[in-house]
């Protein structure tokens, strides 16, 4: 299995809303960076930090969060991901639509940095309520 495969296998996990899969390929010292601007912007460190800080965080927050991934590139140890964040803020009623890169670290098929790119103006506008 190559690296990219274990990405593309981390985001088949979380379109199946399967959070132990989501999990399995992170190193237990993995670094997890959400981006500055994004509503769980800020380093985590290992997986019960991800899950309880960013993956928990989006079922609660939002309805029908997702991301559809259009690109995965594998650059050997470098991984990226290409695609599009959608979902309805729970709180603001307002849906939101914003392209995403994901670039992730690997070491033998294992996670251990993650960092997270996005169009965060457009996620503060459904956080926000304005149009």
């Amino acid at each position: 299995m190559t690296n990219a495969d274990v990405i593309r296998a981390h985001y088949a996990a979380s379109d199946a809303g399967d959070i132990d899969g989501m999990v399995a390929p992170l190193s237990p010292q993995v670094t997890w960076t959400e981006a500055a601007g994004f509503p769980y912007a800020g380093t985590y460190s290992g997986p019960d930090e991800v899950v309880r800080n960013v993956f928990a965080r989006l079922a609660e927050d939002w309805d029908g969060y997702r991301l559809t991934v259009d690109e995965v590139i594998d650059g050997g140890d470098t991984v990226v991901g290409i695609g599009t964040y959608s979902g309805t803020y729970r709180l603001t009623g307002r849906f939101f639509e914003a392209r995403v890169a994901h670039v992730w670290r690997l070491k033998d098929g294992v996670v251990t940095a993650f960092e997270q790119f996005t169009d965060t103006a457009m996620v503060q506008k459904a956080l926000r309520g304005s149009a």
